[in-house]
């Protein structure tokens, strides 16, 4: 029920196979310098435990009251088995609700599904997880005198710096935060996030792909703390989700689907990782279908498997455009080779392609981002992305009605207000390739009867036979722009 530190935790390599100890802070393989997975070198002692005791160990965690095992370390024996419980830094996140979509929604858009609404976390979105784990990971250093102090750095779109700075912040003063933002390409509810945290902010010129290079070149020749995906600690961390779905759904996976948007690609890679470990020591049975989703404005892995042929598969960056999905406005994925790497293998696994890529536009994530907010969610863009890519996917014959889907809403739908604001006075830049449809349009109707003499004002309230007038007034048109009968 309690665990204890278990395991051994290893760095290794996704081109040499090289191992490294976790005892020193590592992005990429000093020996090659390609990039790196956590792989616990004992996995194998998981499997010594029959797959339905696993399962009650699980549920009956979640009847305790720990802060350590209230969190994404319910799982501490697939996400950090060598992290000590007092080193776990909990602040809420994890476990966020999987709710059933309206059946009217979910006729329209064609198959049963699922938003897991992952805005619900501390920060906002979905990166609380991998923060969760990377910085436990560094608390974990602290502790145990590897490193005296910590700073934490990270390129962004704006969730990552949220997170990074918020759980960087419950570690100060030992752990300080710097995060870089591509200027003018942030939403300012994002951008007020690690500003409030206390973070050092520093927007350049260019797109989050200029901002990671930065990063990189900071990691390589100065003693700081990576927090993008780059990090494999964040890898593991994000493998709760799949941890999440699996128990929600009582580790019954069959005819699953899960859609995620790629980004970074370390969402997908997360999810591959867990759903293996959970099927390889027997707590699932089947794996689930993995469907990411790219825009036309930033799709290099959609690019990458759109060749049927493996060995002639080349990976090749793009240039991005603007998007309304702007965390996965991302050309260069770093972790690409992790996806390569764990498709192949999910694949082999299942029998059968279980991995894929769709397209959408950028029209067709905005529309069905605000179609599922009518209709009782509070979805981001990039859950509208995921619901757009369902939609492609139905289209295509991938999911049909034996299937039941799980969309990844990544954020809370309000860090992308702009965007909506955008779409109902109709400012997007052409560039967007956004057109809003006038049955999409919404706006506030003032309501202020031209024969009214006085109406309220701040601090001069009406009263009497004029307060009378005006609520009568005021009540008579609102009824009649909803055409109400009187009773």
């Amino acid at each position: 029920m309690i665990p204890e530190p278990s395991g051994r935790l290893v760095y290794r390599c996704l081109h040499c196979a090289g191992e490294h100890g976790i005892e020193k802070l590592l992005y990429i393989c000093p020996d090659c310098g390609s990039v790196l997975l956590l792989v616990d070198a004992q996995f194998d002692r998981l499997k010594d435990i029959p797959g339905s005791t696993w399962q009650k160990i699980f549920d009956y965690r979640r009847m305790l009251n720990l802060p350590a095992l209230n969190g994404i370390y319910r799982y501490h024996e697939f996400i950090g088995p060598s992290i000590p419980l007092d080193s776990v830094v909990w602040l809420g996140e994890g476990h966020t609700p999987i709710v059933e979509a309206s059946a009217y929604l979910q006729g329209r858009a064609g198959a049963r599904f699922f938003f897991k609404n992952d805005g619900q976390n501390p920060s906002a979105s979905f990166k609380d997880r991998g923060m969760a784990s990377a910085l436990s990971y560094i608390n974990y250093l602290l502790a145990y005198g590897y490193v005296d102090e910590i700073l934490a750095i990270c390129a962004s779109t704006g969730d990552t710096s949220a997170a990074a700075a918020l759980y960087a912040s419950y570690l100060h003063p030992r752990v300080k935060s710097a995060v870089l933002l591509p200027h003018r390409k942030v939403t300012p509810q994002q951008l007020s996030q690690p500003l409030g945290s206390g973070a050092m902010v520093f927007e350049i010129p260019g797109v989050f792909d200029d901002c990671m290079k930065v990063v990189e070149q900071l990691s390589e020749n100065y003693n700081v703390g990576l927090l993008n995906s780059k990090n494999a600690w964040r890898i593991l961390g994000q493998e709760s989700y799949s941890y999440e779905v699996a128990q929600f759904f009582e580790y019954d996976m069959k005819n699953r689907v899960i859609m995620v948007p790629v980004g970074n690609a370390g969402n997908i890679t997360a999810l591959m990782s867990g759903f293996l470990k959970f099927y390889e020591t027997g707590i699932i049975d089947d794996l689930p279908m993995i469907i990411g989703v790219q825009s036309v404005h930033a799709n290099p892995v959609y690019r990458y498997y759109l060749e049927k042929h493996p060995e002639k598969r080349r990976f090749e960056p793009v240039h991005v455009s603007p998007s309304v999905a702007q965390a996965a406005m991302i050309g260069n994925p770093v972790s690409m080779p992790r996806v390569i790497r764990l498709a192949d293998q999910y694949d082999r696994l299942a029998g059968e392609r279980k991995v894929f890529v769709v397209e959408v536009s950028e029209q067709e994530i905005m529309d069905w981002h605000l179609v599922a907010n009518r209709h009782g969610h509070v979805s981001c863009t990039h859950g509208g992305e995921c619901l757009a890519g369902m939609v492609a996917a139905v289209r295509q014959g991938l999911v049909d009605d034996s299937h039941s889907v799980v969309l990844d809403s990544t954020a809370h739908a309000l860090k992308f207000s702009n965007f909506q604001e955008m779409y109902f006075e109709n400012r997007f830049p052409a560039e967007y390739e956004v057109s809003p449809k006038p049955e999409l349009i919404n706006a506030p109707v003032l309501v202020h009867p031209a024969d009214l003499d006085a109406v309220p004002e701040s601090g001069k309230p009406l009263a009497g036979e004029s307060l009378d007038r005006f609520v009568s007034r005021v009540s008579d048109e609102i009824a009649n722009r909803l055409d109400l009968k009187k009773v």
